[in-house]
């Protein structure tokens, strides 16, 4: 194996503006080796990732490729190099074919200067024998999982020879089994010789898949370390600047009378007879392994999607199916899973996301201006500690942490008495973790349900007062905290008899 690094950044530097997004961008990547790069949202590495694809430009420092000095400016030039980043969620053609997909932009031509249909779709099945999938190369990429999407794009890295692949939180949408699938793909890309970069924030990932890793912190880099020589206290440590002594800061809090009743909801094919209750200051997790069901429940209870039968009351009054409108009226919010596509709108400015939800209210006579939208922006954009230049800022352009504050923000402004809140802390750091953790105890202090769905163990078990299991639609357990650990939780969400406590 060859010792020199396919990838080594230097002091590399970047600035727009005023605003310094990397300081010192250091990292070595070994061919044959998976090299996990952390950090806090923030960190720099975003930054560093896109200039060695080639959408940015260095202004400073060492920039070198397969040993040779470098400076992409353009992906193109970057992929031609060798370089393939594999995103959390790519962005294929869907009308075409996976085979088109491929081979975009470079078919092959036969004899009579055709495209070479026949030859694509060889080489594409000798690509997914070997990467060891089953996915059908005639089948249009619309309606592919995310994790069948990513492999096509990993499929045409290999195509292309890609000598470095960058993996960018490809786990954070995929199933326990899909995430398996893709290690192994990993691992045998590492075992031809390829250098391999992984980001995540699951640390229980980056020490099952990788040999190496980098930490980043405030646009800096911090340290490299064989994985074999470190551990999760001693990387959170060197993320963050500070021991998070504790992630998981749940308050006692005053657990008052029942605010929202859920009764009987069935919805053909998707849950059947969901009851459940959440009463004032108290934090009710939802878990269940994906696909459970969980997030459709929390949807039908705040009016996006329909249901056949069951009420929603709050506070004892009906709610009215259906009718998101009417959900809030009644005292209820609903941060979303996904909070690009259902949370934000992206290309508008932190303080006009804050705002969304109440500019009615807001409104003075059918008017509203900056000004006013600001005022009120303002108030919850500095509670919630949000870290961008200014209010105009375009969310797009916030790490993912702080655009999970804006989300927040926008639904706090509403003054809920019920927060529903679907996967709090997915692809967010551990630093800024602790801080919505710590958040969501002190509404539950002031008297505010909450109803927290979570894929993530830990987080259930350290922040519900109760625990709701899902399983296949249905609710297979509630389990008081006292009671709950993790083998309680994951029996309940593999089993389907009912067991109510």
């Amino acid at each position: 194996m060859s010792s020199a690094p396919v990838l080594e950044l230097r002091d590399v530097q970047k600035a727009f503006g005023a605003v310094i997004a990397l300081r010192s961008g250091t990292i070595a990547v070994d061919p044959g080796s998976i090299h996990a790069l952390v950090g806090e949202n923030g960190a720099g590495k975003s930054t560093l990732v896109k200039i060695v694809a080639g959408l940015y430009q260095r202004d400073g420092g060492d920039f070198r490729f397969k040993g040779e000095s470098v400076d992409f400016s353009s992906t193109a030039q970057s992929k031609a190099a060798g370089v393939a980043v594999i995103y959390q969620e790519p962005t294929l053609f869907p009308d075409l074919t996976v085979t088109e997909n491929i081979f975009m932009g470079r078919q092959p031509i036969g004899r009579l200067g055709r495209i070479d249909r026949r030859a694509m779709r060889h080489e594409v099945e000798r690509l997914f024998t070997r990467l060891g999938v089953t996915i059908d190369p005639d089948r249009p990429a619309e309606g592919l999982s995310i994790a069948d999407q990513q492999v096509i794009e990993i499929a045409k890295a290999v195509s292309l020879d890609a000598s470095l692949l960058i993996m960018d939180e490809p786990t954070a949408a995929l199933s326990g089994i899909e995430v398996e699938r893709l290690f192994a793909i990993a691992r045998s890309l590492r075992d031809e010789g390829r250098a391999l970069i992984f980001i995540s924030h699951r640390f229980d990932e980056v020490f099952d898949l990788c040999d190496t890793v980098t930490v980043m912190r405030d646009g800096a880099y911090i340290a490299t370390t064989p994985i074999a020589e470190t551990n999760v206290d001693l990387i959170v440590r060197q993320m963050v600047g500070r021991e998070v002594t504790d992630l998981f800061p749940k308050q006692d809090a005053t657990i008052g009378e029942t605010v929202l009743s859920v009764e009987g909801l069935s919805s053909p094919g998707v849950f059947h007879d969901i009851t459940f209750r959440v009463r004032a200051g108290e934090i009710v997790g939802l878990a269940g392994l994906v696909g459970a069901g969980r997030s459709e429940v929390a949807r039908a209870v705040f009016g996006v999607d329909p249901y056949r039968t069951g009420t929603v009351t709050m506070h004892g009054k009906p709610v009215p199916g259906g009718s998101p409108t009417a959900a809030m009226r009644s005292g209820l919010a609903l941060v979303p899973e996904d909070r690009r596509k259902q949370g934000l709108v992206v290309e508008s400015g932190v303080g006009h996301n804050i705002t969304l939800a109440i500019r009615q209210r807001l409104a003075r006579f059918g008017l509203l201006t900056s000004a006013m939208e600001n005022r009120a922006a303002q108030v919850w954009a500095t509670r919630l500690e949000v870290k961008a230049h200014a209010l105009d800022t375009a969310a797009a352009t916030l790490s993912g942490g702080n655009q999970q504050k804006v989300v927040l923000a926008k639904w706090l402004a509403t003054e809920p008495s019920v927060l529903i809140i679907d996967e709090p802390t997915r692809g967010i750091d551990v630093g800024t973790k602790a801080e919505v953790h710590r958040l969501l105890s002190e509404l539950a202090g002031q008297g505010m349900g909450i109803l927290m769905i979570s894929s993530e163990l830990p987080e259930v078990l350290g922040m519900a007062d109760r625990v709701l299991v899902m399983r296949e639609g249905r609710i297979t357990a509630e389990i008081d905290r006292a009671d709950a650990t993790s083998e309680s939780v994951m029996f309940a969400a593999t089993h389907s008899s009912e067991q109510h406590s």
